[in-house]
C-alpha cells in the first residue's frame, strides 16, 4: 500500500488490494472512495469486489468513478460530498492517486488558498502547481 496524506482526515493512493483493508482499519481509516472506473480493472478490483472486502472490515465506501474527462463541477461537488464533507477519515483511491488528489484539490477551491491546497498535494507527492489558476476560484 501507499496511502499519501493530504490532510488530518484526507488520504489518496494507488490502486488498493482487497487483502489491503485489515491494515487500512488499523492505520485509522473510516471510509473508502474508490475514484477507479470499473474498466481500468480486472474483475478482481472491481468496485462491487473492494466495497464487499472493505464491510467485511469494518469500512464504509463509496464510488465515484472518475476519469479526466469526468471532472466536471457537478461530479467534484458529488465526490467532495461522499468523501472530504464526511466526518471520516478517507481513503481515495485510483491508478495512481493523481485523479484522487486533483478532485480534492477541485473541491477544495474556493474554500482553501491555492498555496495550502498545492502544498498539501505536494505532501502527498503529487505536484498540482500548473493548476494554480483554476484553484483561486470556485470550481462551479
Amino acid at each position: 500500500m501507499d496511502i499519501r496524506q493530504l490532510t488530518p482526515r484526507y488520504y489518496v493512493s494507488p490502486q488498493i488490494e482487497p487483502g489491503d483493508m485489515s491494515a487500512l482499519k488499523a492505520a485509522g481509516i473510516t471510509h473508502i472512495l474508490c475514484n477507479r472506473p470499473n474498466a481500468e480493472v480486472p474483475p478482481s478490483h472491481s468496485a462491487a469486489t473492494m466495497q464487499a472486502a472493505a464491510k467485511a472490515a469494518g469500512i464504509s465506501f463509496a464510488v465515484q468513478p472518475l476519469t479526466h474527462q469526468t471532472m466536471v463541477p457537478d461530479v467534484i461537488a458529488t465526490n467532495r460530498a461522499l468523501g472530504a464533507d464526511t466526518d471520516h477519515v478517507v481513503l481515495a483511491y485510483c491508478a495512481s492517486g493523481t485523479r484522487s488528489t486533483i478532485a480534492w484539490a477541485l473541491g477544495q477551491a474556493g474554500q482553501m488558498t491555492p498555496d495550502a491546497i498545492i502544498a498539501a498535494a505536494r505532501s502527498g507527492g503529487y505536484d498540482i502547481e500548473n493548476m494554480r489558476q483554476v484553484l483561486a476560484q470556485p470550481f462551479s
